[in-house]
């Protein structure tokens, strides 16, 4: 499911009865600004933040100059997508570096927003900078907290230090000088939380931000509890004054009001957003890509990224001689859907797309058990059935049917859509640059 699926149709359809009107009376757009009011609480947003940013784009859009423009309403759309960005950003916020290493990063939150997963997560995402990160066991009450820490560290492969149920501010201090001798040059701090806020968690947070130099406090809330996440954000930033927020399970999310309301109400940023349950599901926060991909425009910033990171320079040079040569085969099409899914599968990467939430597709054509069968029939041809599929007679089709778990309906399904992308690359021929895996 896209972000924000239900907020963003609504908008899309306040918008469209705009743009069929052509000109525009100021009674027209107030009218709009209702609806989209209506659609900010509908999807969670913050009272008091609502009313401001419709009070802004409003001030705004009956402007003389939006008025009397040859196209209102798209000066409608930029001033709505203008006052988004402002409201969650204006930019992306980076974590901060310490000017004597190592970094400290203190991540908190409430027990059930996925801090201790989010710790390894941000390993992940801090190796791919280059970095050399230390995850810190600091939660000592939550059964089995320390390994969970040491299960999800090691999938990130990171080195987890802890000193069993020691006084977490000790085990606190232990770690950033462990972290000196030992070379690392970030140290994740994952601190204990709770089923809600209590005096005992505060204190015990505010202990380890005087006994060690912290560089960034990240709040890790859960974007489905909406308005819940806002208040605890404002709670915590009170107490710690925080840095920084890390929205988890906003791919489970369809209203977006934490997302939306978070910003204004603390004046802390979002920094990353959690997107899956996979230990690379944790994304950099852009305020411009999440407004485009509120409005229906898509990301492809973010899909080029995407693509770059599951596809090197050297693969997508061999994809595009073998292309141009017409020699693609059944092991370059597994290729192309092993990259697929590297990227977050079909179904994330269309929700990047422009204009992909008007498009009537099928939820099945994007199914990731079907790509598990493909992977499954080709992995169960031969070699040579891979390089020449038209030598895949009915015996064969019988016998990878069988190695596959698959039937011969759903072999000549997979053949005739090989054959299918073999005509569409050769149409597509001729042309240059870094191709998106198919």
């Amino acid at each position: 499911m896209a972000l924000f699926s239900s907020l963003s149709e609504r908008l899309n359809h306040i918008f469209s009865k705009l743009t069929k009107r052509g000109k525009l009376t100021e009674l027209e757009i107030r009218q709009a600004m209702r609806e989209v009011r209506i659609a900010l609480l509908e999807a969670d947003v913050n009272l008091k933040v609502a009313k401001n940013f419709i009070a802004e784009v409003s001030e705004k859009a009956v402007g003389q100059e939006v008025l009397t423009s040859l196209n209102p309403a798209q000066q409608v759309i930029k001033i709505v997508n203008d006052e988004l960005i402002a409201l969650m950003g204006p930019g992306n916020a980076k974590l901060e570096v310490a000017s004597k290493l190592p970094t400290v990063i203190m991540m908190c939150g409430l027990q059930g927003a996925g801090k201790t997963t989010m710790c390894a997560k941000l390993a992940v995402q801090l190796k791919k900078q280059g970095k050399r990160p230390l995850l810190v066991a600091g939660d000592i009450y939550r059964p089995a907290a320390i390994d969970q820490l040491k299960i999800v560290g090691a999938k990130a492969g990171a080195e987890v230090f802890e000193r069993g149920t020691q006084n977490p501010v000790k085990t606190a201090k232990e770690a950033v000088d462990y972290a000196r001798k030992m070379g690392f040059d970030t140290v994740v701090i994952d601190t204990a939380g709770r089923l809600h806020i209590d005096e005992r968690l505060m204190e015990e947070l505010e202990n380890i931000q005087k006994e060690v130099e912290v560089t960034e406090i990240l709040l890790t809330v859960d974007a489905m509890t909406g308005q819940d996440a806002v208040n605890v954000a404002e709670t915590f930033n009170q107490r710690l004054s925080i840095t920084g927020v890390i929205l988890t399970k906003l791919d489970g999310d369809t209203r977006g009001g934490a997302c939306l309301s978070i910003k204004a109400v603390t004046g802390k940023p979002i920094k990353f957003i959690g997107v899956g349950e996979k230990i690379t599901d944790l994304e950099p926060f852009y305020p411009d890509r999440m407004a485009s991909r509120i409005l229906g425009m898509g990301d492809v910033l973010s899909l080029i990224e995407k693509a770059q990171e599951a596809v090197t320079e050297q693969e997508a040079k061999a994809l595009e001689k073998k292309m141009r040569e017409n020699s693609f085969t059944l092991t370059d099409y597994l290729s192309q859907f092993e990259a697929l899914k590297k990227m977050g599968g079909a179904s994330a990467l269309l929700a990047m797309l422009p204009g992909a939430g008007k498009l009537k597709i099928n939820e099945s054509d994007l199914d990731e058990k079907k790509m598990e069968r493909i992977r499954a029939i080709i992995l169960s041809m031969t070699p040579k059935e891979r390089d020449n599929p038209q030598i895949i007679n009915s015996s064969r089709k019988r016998r990878i049917a069988l190695g596959s778990g698959t039937t011969v309906q759903d072999i000549n399904q997979l053949l005739k859509q090989f054959e299918q992308t073999k005509l569409m690359m050769k149409q597509m021929r001729g042309g240059k640059g870094r191709r998106l895996p198919f």
